[in-house]
């Protein structure tokens, strides 16, 4: 009976360390999603992480999925901390959400704040390039 006992806990160890050595995979794949992504719409990935926040089940083609949900922050300028989330099945990319930003460009020279919409605009704010130092001649 305690060879049993021994076996049904190394299994269960192994599972354990299974399942961990899974979720660091994804986790990585989770990073290099977001650090691209990021790259891609012209914003910096703080700190290097990239965190579970959540789990929900999906139904797709009939069948249910664990879909993960990370959390990062990003920033346009670096003065700023706004949240990012992507979603991932396995290692593929669901969705991603990336903070909606407005940054002041020359065209808004009229504009009371760089971060007011335009008139008649809604709330729904467009989302500009950073411009920086080495961006603008004189």
């Amino acid at each position: 009976m305690g060879d049993l006992a021994t076996l049904l806990l190394l299994l269960m160890l192994l599972a354990i360390a299974g399942t961990w050595l899974t979720l660091s995979r994804a986790r990585d794949k989770a990073i290099q999603e977001a650090r691209s992504r990021c790259y891609q719409h012209g914003l910096q990935l703080l700190d290097e992480t990239v965190g579970l926040s959540g789990l929900r089940l999906r139904r797709l083609g009939g069948r249910r999925i664990i879909e993960r949900r990370y959390s990062f922050e990003v920033s346009v300028d670096g003065n700023d901390r706004e949240a990012g989330h992507l979603w991932m099945i396995g290692n593929e990319l669901t969705a991603l959400i990336l903070p909606t930003i407005e940054l002041y460009t020359p065209e808004q020279d009229g504009a009371s704040s760089p971060h007011a919409p335009a008139e008649g605009d809604g709330n729904v704010l467009p989302f500009r390039r950073p411009v920086r130092d080495r961006d603008v001649r004189h």
